[in-house]
């Protein structure tokens, strides 16, 4: 895990690609894309079934590690319309004693009433101690915006040519963009400007690069 400041507030990066907010035991999610692989395979594209417990997996590491009171999702909870993800996911809410947010992004199109029915608040954004949480990276004249969306990723450079791509935490001037949560997600490419903080996730641990020069 590896600490820093946003906007002046302590916040923990866990290499799960979730933000920690120590002060109000929150944990922030982005793009968990629930159901994607059961979407794919019911479309003829075959997809591991193991992938649909990773977020369970990943879920549970966190709880482990970290006193949790609350979760904020910030879009994407969901890829699709409702499929036997659902009923998996479901069975997870009943056994939390969390507080559960859910940021609607543009892949959450199951009703916001039935979310609400399993006791998540659904809401189009968040705002709380000078900090903007949305699905979508944007600007807010003096708040500070802590998003994702993008699915964050950047190119590392080897010698000998060779090149490596990881998920990332992007952080610039007016936003903080988390790295997709999902395991069936791709990778955008950033590219970061010399004042901006790219911390890389590994299997186990997340780094902060060097300044770009």
């Amino acid at each position: 895990m590896k600490a820093t400041t946003i906007a002046g507030h302590k916040m923990v990066l866990h290499p799960s690609g979730a933000l920690y907010w120590p002060e109000k035991k929150t944990v922030l999610l982005a793009d968990v894309h629930l159901g994607k692989a059961g979407h794919f395979r019911k479309n003829g594209i075959a997809v591991p079934r193991k992938i649909e417990g990773v977020f369970y997996q990943k879920m549970q590491q966190l709880q482990n590690d970290l006193p949790i009171r609350r979760i904020l999702f910030l879009g994407d909870l969901f890829h699709s319309d409702k499929n036997n993800e659902w009923f998996l996911f479901s069975a997870w809410v009943k056994q939390q004693q969390l507080e559960l947010i859910l940021i609607e992004g543009n892949h959450d199109i199951i009703p916001r009433q039935q979310f609400q029915a399993l006791g998540i608040t659904t809401v189009p954004h968040w705002e709380e101690e000078g900090l903007y949480f949305t699905h979508y990276p944007e600007e807010r004249e003096s708040l500070f915006i802590i998003c994702g969306h993008v699915h964050p990723g950047i190119r590392l450079n080897g010698k000998g040519k060779q090149q490596l791509k990881l998920p990332c935490f992007f952080h610039s001037s007016k936003q903080f963009i988390l790295p997709a949560f999902g395991a069936f997600t791709g990778l955008h490419l950033l590219q970061p400007t010399p004042t901006d903080r790219v911390f890389v996730l590994t299997s186990k641990e997340v780094l902060e690069l060097p300044p770009k020069t």
